[in-house]
C-alpha cells in the first residue's frame, strides 16, 4: 500500500504522523519502552495535543526481538492471533550516553537517544537492518477515506534480496513487488496466493515476522527503493526481528517461534495417483488405473479420490456416491489389499443439499451473518455455508464425520480450499472477521490434522493441504494449487514452492504435469522427473486422467524410473525429513538458503536443494536443455555419474531419463536396497555411497528408521588412498561404495576400509 507521491510529497488526503524523536527510554519487566512523539519536542508546551507512539521491545525467545508500536493501546483485540511458542529468553538492557541496547541472545536492538528516533538491529557485530530517518520509518497514517494504519519501514542494503512471504508465484526475490497478505484462490499464474505468511528472510541473514493474521501490505523496494515497508490497518503493529549466524539458524529460530513441522509418515513420500477433478469414475475405473500401474511395474502407494467421490451438489456430506460406490467400505478394503493408502478430498464448505447443512444450521455450527442468518452464497456449491471452527462443538462435529471415514479405511485427507473466507460474518468466539479471513485455514487444517494424529499417532498423520498461514507448516503436506500444463506454469510452480520454503514450510508438492489443460507427452515426462524429486509426488489433473499410458508409451518408463529412484533414495530423504521436523530447515529449499554468501545463488529459482547434499535442476523446455549452477565443491551426477567442479554454470542436454541431479561427493549418500516402496527398513542392506576428493575431510550422515527414530550414524574419512567408513549400531548388513568399489559388511561390523 503506497502513501507517498515521490520523495518529498504524500498522496492527496494522506496524513503521516512519523515517529520523530526518542523522547524517553526506560527498562521494563519484559524489555524496553520508548516514548516517541510525532514531532521533535523543544518545550513542554509541545507535549500538548500531540499524537505519541509507544514502542515496546521484548523477546519471546532467544535471538528474537519483538517490537510493538502503538498509537492507541486501548483498542480491544478480538483476535485471532498467531499461536506462538514462547520461552524465557536471555535478555539484558544496557545504556550509554548515546544509546540504549536491548539484547536477546546474540541479537541486539540499538535505540538511538536524542532528537531523531531510530533503532538498529544487529546479530553480534553484523548490522541486519534499521528503522528511522528524516523522511521514512515508523508512522501512524490516515488516508483520504479516514482509514488508519500503522506502518514500519526497514532499511534494505545494497544487493539485499527479499524472499518468502508465503507461497508466491511471482519472481523469487520479492524486490520491486507489492505483496498483500490476503488469501484467495487465484491459481499459480497471478500474484494472488493460497498461503500467505507475513515472514520474510533476506540474503543479509535475518528474518522479520509481522505478528498479525489480517491483511499485511508490503512495499518491497517499491515505494522507497531502499526500504521494505509493511502496514496493518490497526492502531498497533507488532513485528519480530529474527537473528542467526546463518539463514539456517534464522529459520530454526522462526520455526521455533511459530511451530516445527510434523514428520509425515514414510508412506506419504511415495507416488500418489488421483481420479482427477471433473472426470467420471467408479470402482472399475479406479481398478483400471491401479492395475494398469502394477502391470507396468510402476510402484503406486497412495490412491486419492477427488471431489466426485461424493454426489454432485452435496459437497461436503462425506458420503460416497452410492450410484458409483454402492459398498465403499468393501471397496476400500479391496484397495488396501493391493497395498495402497487411501486419501479423499474434503473442504470446509457445506452445500445446501448436503445432509450436513440442516444439521449444521440447527446446531449453530455454520458461520452466520450479524442478523443471525447462516452466511451462504452460490459460488462453488449451491447455497453453501462454512463450518465455524471457532466453535468447539462444530470442530468435534466435523471431526466425528471424518472419523467415520477413517473407520471405513481412509488414511488421509486432501484439505482443499480454505481461502476466500467472507468478512461479513459473525464468529462463535467473537473473532474479528477481517483477521480471521487468513487465519481460518489454520483452524481448518489443524482440526483435520488432530483427528488423523489421534488415530495414527505422531508421525502417522498427513494432509494434502492447499491454503496456509504462519504456523501452517505444523500440518504437512501442502501442495501448490492450480497450475497449468505448460513449462511456464511448471516454473512458476517451483518458484511458489521455493518462496514457501523460505516461509518455514518443509514439505511441499504440486500437480505433476499441471492441473488445468492436458500436458503434451514431452511436458508430462519432464514434470514426472521434477515431481518425483519433490518431497511429495502426486499425479493429478482437472478434466483428464493423468495415468502415463494416456500420454505415450515412453511415459510409463519415465515414471517408473523416477519413482524407483525416489524409493531408493528414501534413506536420505527420510533422514533430512526427520531433521526438518527437528530443526525446521526445509527439505526442498532454495539455493540461497544453503549458500547465502554465494552471490550466484541470490536469484536462482529454476533449481533447488533436496537436503544439504543434493542439487536438482529440472528441464523447463521441450529441447531437453538445462542451465544450472553448482556451488563450490565437487559434484557427481546421480544418473550418469558425470563429475563436475562447483563455483560455475553448466549447460547440458538430457533425454527424458535425465535432469540436473548432483550429489556433493564429499558427503555420504545413504541409498536403500528397496525401490518399489518408500516405507521399508532403510538400514537393512543399505549402501553408503561416497567419492571423497578431499584428503582428510571427515564426512558423516544419519539414517532414521521408518518410524522416525535414529537408526545409524555413519562417518567416513579419506587418508591418502584409504577411505575408512565407520557405522555406529550396525544392526543390519550394510555396504560402502566409493570410486566404483563396493565393500560389504555383515551385521555388527562397525568399520570397513576401501583401498583406492
Amino acid at each position: 500500500m503506497k502513501f507517498l507521491n515521490g520523495m518529498w510529497c504524500v498522496k492527496d488526503g494522506v496524513t503521516i504522523l512519523k515517529a520523530k524523536q526518542t523522547y524517553e527510554v526506560f527498562a521494563t519487566e519484559n524489555g524496553v519502552q520508548i516514548t516517541v512523539p510525532t514531532t521533535v519536542i523543544r518545550d513542554r508546551g509541545q507535549t500538548l495535543n500531540l499524537p505519541v507512539l509507544t514502542v515496546e521491545l521484548f523477546s519471546p525467545r532467544n535471538n528474537v526481538i519483538g517490537v510493538r508500536a502503538s498509537h492507541f493501546k486501548g483498542v480491544v483485540n478480538h483476535g485471532p492471533d498467531h499461536e506462538l511458542f514462547c520461552e524465557k529468553a536471555d535478555t539484558s538492557v544496557t545504556e550509554t550516553e548515546t544509546e540504549v541496547v536491548f539484547r536477546s541472545g546474540d541479537t541486539t536492538a540499538h535505540i538511538k537517544k536524542g532528537d531523531q528516533f531510530s533503532i538498529s538491529y544487529y546479530y553480534k557485530d553484523r548490522l541486519l537492518t534499521s528503522t528511522g530517518d528524516n523522511l521514512t520509518g515508523m508512522a501512524y497514517i490516515k488516508d483520504a477515506d479516514k482509514n488508519i494504519y500503522m506502518r514500519e519501514m526497514l532499511n534494505l542494503s545494497v544487493g539485499e534480496a527479499v524472499y518468502g512471504l508465503g507461497e508466491r508465484f511471482t519472481p523469487f526475490a520479492k524486490n520491486g513487488q507489492t505483496v498483500e497478505m490476503w488469501a484467495e484462490d487465484g491459481g499459480t499464474c497471478t500474484e494472488i496466493a493460497y498461503k500467505n505468511v507475513p515472514f520474510y528472510m533476506t540474503n543479509r541473514g535475518y528474518g522479520v515476522f509481522v505478528n498479525y493474521t489480517g491483511k499485511v501490505s508490503y512495499e518491497i523496494a517499491s515505494e522507497v527503493v531502499s526500504k521494505i515497508q509493511f502496514t496493518v490497518p490497526e492502531e498497533q503493529l507488532e513485528y519480530h526481528v529474527i537473528g542467526g549466524e546463518t539463514l539456517h539458524e534464522v529459520m530454526e529460530n522462526y520455526t521455533a517461534l511459530t511451530g516445527k513441522p510434523a514428520l509425515p509418515p514414510a508412506w506419504s513420500f511415495g507416488l500418489w495417483l488421483t481420479t482427477s477433478f471433473t472426470t467420471s469414475y467408479d470402482e472399475d475405473t479406479v481398478n483400471q488405473f491401479v492395475d494398469g500401474m502394477a502391470e507396468r511395474d510402476i510402484p503406486l502407494h497412495v490412491f486419492h479420490y477427488d471431489c466426485f467421490w461424493m454426489r454432485e451438489f452435496r459437497w461436503c456430506d462425506f458420503t460416497f456416491d452410492e450410484r458409483m460406490f454402492p459398498d465403499p467400505k468393501a471397496m476400500l478394503a479391496r484397495m488396501k489389499e493391493k497395498g495402497l493408502k487411501i486419501c479423499v478430498w474434503i473442504n470446509p464448505y457445506i452445500g445446501q443439499l448436503s445432509t450436513m447443512f440442516q444439521e449444521g444450521m440447527d446446531h449453530g455450527y455454520l458461520l452466520k451473518k450479524a442478523n443471525g442468518d447462516v452466511w451462504q452464497w452460490d459460488m462453488w456449491q449451491a447455497g453453501m455455508g462454512l463450518v465455524d471452527f471457532t466453535n468447539p462443538a462444530a470442530v468435534k462435529w466435523y471431526q466425528d464425520k471424518l472419523q467415520e471415514l477413517i473407520d471405513m479405511g481412509v488414511d488421509c485427507f486432501k484439505t482443499d480450499f480454505g481461502e476466500r473466507i467472507p468478512t461479513d460474518v459473525v464468529y462463535y468466539d467473537g473473532s474479528d472477521p477481517e483477521r480471521m479471513h487468513n487465519y481460518y485455514t489454520h483452524l481448518y487444517n489443524k482440526a483435520v490434522f488432530e483427528v488423523l494424529e489421534k488415530n495414527f499417532g505422531k508421525g502417522g498423520a498427513a494432509l494434502f493441504a492447499r491454503s496456509g498461514i504462519a504456523g501452517g507448516q505444523q500440518f504437512p503436506v501442502h501442495w501448490g494449487g492450480d497450475c497449468s500444463g505448460t513449462y511456464e506454469s511448471m516454473a512458476e510452480t517451483l518458484r511458489g514452492g521455493l518462496s514457501l520454503s523460505m516461509s518455514g514450510y518443509s514439505f511441499w508438492s504440486h500437480d505433476i504435469s499441471g492441473f488445468e489443460s492436458t500436458a503434451t507427452p514431452d511436458l508430462y515426462k519432464r514434470w514426472c522427473a521434477f515431481g518425483l524429486l519433490s518431497t511429495h509426488s502426486r499425479l493429478h489433473g482437472s478434466s483428464s486422467y493423468r495415468v502415463p499410458w494416456n500420454f505415450d508409451d515412453e511415459a510409463s518408463d519415465v515414471l517408473r524410473f523416477f519413482t524407483k529412484l525416489k524409493c531408493s533414495l528414501m534413506p536420505y530423504l527420510f533422514a533430512v525429513s526427520c531433521q526438518a521436523h527437528q530443526t525446521g530447515i526445509p527439505v526442498m529449499r532454495s539455493m540461497v538458503m544453503d549458500h547465502q554468501n554465494d552471490r550466484a545463488c541470490d536469484y536462482l529459482d529454476c533449481q533447488y536443494k533436496m537436503g544439504d547434499n543434493i542439487v536438482v535442476a529440472p528441464v523447463f523446455n521441450d529441447r531437453g536443455e538445462v542451465d544450472f549452477y553448482l556451488p563450490q565443491g565437487s559434484w557427481k551426477s546421480l544418473i550418469d555419474e558425470e563429475e563436475l567442479e562447483g563455483g560455475r554454470w553448466y549447460h547440458r542436454v538430457y533425454d527424458y531419463f535425465g535432469l540436473g541431479l548432483f550429489v556433493n561427493v564429499n558427503s555420504i549418500l545413504p541409498v536403500g536396497k528397496v525401490d518399489d516402496r518408500p516405507d521399508y527398513e532403510y538400514l537393512d542392506g543399505i549402501t553408503y555411497q561416497l567419492d571423497p576428493t578431499e584428503d582428510g575431510v571427515k564426512m558423516s550422515a544419519q539414517v532414521y528408521r521408518v518410524d522416525g527414530t535414529l537408526g545409524e550414524t555413519v562417518t567416513a574419512v579419506r587418508e591418502g588412498n584409504r577411505i575408512t567408513v565407520s557405522v555406529e549400531n550396525a544392526a543390519y548388513p550394510w555396504q560402502a561404495k566409493a570410486f566404483g568399489q563396493t565393500v560389504t559388511a555383515d551385521k555388527g561390523i562397525k568399520e570397513v576400509v576401501i583401498t583406492l
